[in-house]
């Protein structure tokens, strides 16, 4: 395991600060699988910026007992308030529409991610990276974790600004995708029946940065849980039974990994210490 070398914060957070662009698409979708590796690099000192392209507009409430008269307005304060619990800044909203899903589907909203044009979506997420100049991007994995459309359009969109900013001056040095073990899209299944844990799955070869976010599973866990529209009764996790809980729990909350989506700065080792081993201007330390 590898920590931020606190000389680094002090010398250069106001010449070209340590950042993480994270890119999402629904609120939710961050505090499963990068949540504990955000909270891990905010506490280090490394400016995170965590963006989201809809407010979620379409999702399924899943507590009977919420009143709720405006759904994105309700998942837009659940994901600050995630944030907060996480230890990271509020997020950026990029405004376009959750596409939903199965009967929910917008097809007729032309502001719904699956209708919008890419390119366009592209644009947002590189006016962000040169405002922000991250040296290190994350993004869902060509296969949108589980094969959400929305997902897939974020994927496309964030993967085709990392190459199309390299002529900046501070371009990103490293893209990452968020990845599942085969192990963990196995018992994943219980949340998408039908989805091959083969092809939603990676080997462990393919991860090249595997994180041990133990410490930080109570703040994952709260900020799961201030998704309220999402986690609750009727949720397929709420439904689940207490020891098939405990076990997904455990599989999420301990361990996130991160496969490689491109790279413009060395990759000393196989896999590597952090996110930031090896890019420019980043030093580390052994602990």
């Amino acid at each position: 395991m590898t920590s931020f070398d606190p000389t680094f914060n002090l010398k250069y957070r106001d010449i070209n600060a340590p950042t993480i662009l994270a890119v999402f698409a629904h609120p939710d979708d961050e505090a499963f699988s990068v949540g504990g590796t955000l909270a891990y690099y905010a506490e280090r000192g490394v400016r995170v910026v965590l963006a989201c392209a809809t407010r979620g507009e379409a999702g399924k409430i899943t507590d009977p007992s919420m009143t709720v008269e405006d759904l994105g307005a309700q998942r837009e304060q659940e994901l600050r308030n995630a944030c907060e619990a996480l230890g990271i800044p509020a997020p950026v909203f990029l405004g376009y529409h959750d596409s939903g899903r199965e009967e929910r589907t917008r097809h007729d909203d032309p502001r719904a991610l699956m209708n919008v044009d890419v390119f366009e979506l592209e644009k947002d997420i590189r006016a962000l990276i040169e405002e922000y100049r991250p040296q290190v991007i994350i993004t869902f994995d060509p296969h949108g974790g589980y094969g959400h459309v929305d997902h897939i359009q974020v994927h496309r969109a964030t993967s085709a600004a990392f190459f199309s900013t390299g002529h900046l001056q501070g371009a990103p040095q490293r893209l990452y995708f968020t990845a599942l073990s085969l192990e963990t899209a196995k018992r994943m299944e219980m949340f998408n029946p039908g989805n091959d844990p083969e092809i939603y799955g990676v080997s462990e070869q393919t991860t090249l940065v595997r994180m041990d976010v133990s410490r930080y599973a109570g703040r994952k866990k709260a900020a799961l849980a201030a998704h309220g529209t999402q986690m609750g009764p009727q949720s397929r996790m709420g439904q689940m039974s207490e020891a098939d809980r405990a076990q997904m729990e455990q599989t999420l909350l301990g361990r996130e990994a991160f496969s490689l989506g491109g790279s413009r700065a060395s990759v000393p080792r196989y896999p590597l210490g952090g996110l930031f081993d090896g890019v420019d201007y980043v030093m580390y330390v052994d602990d």
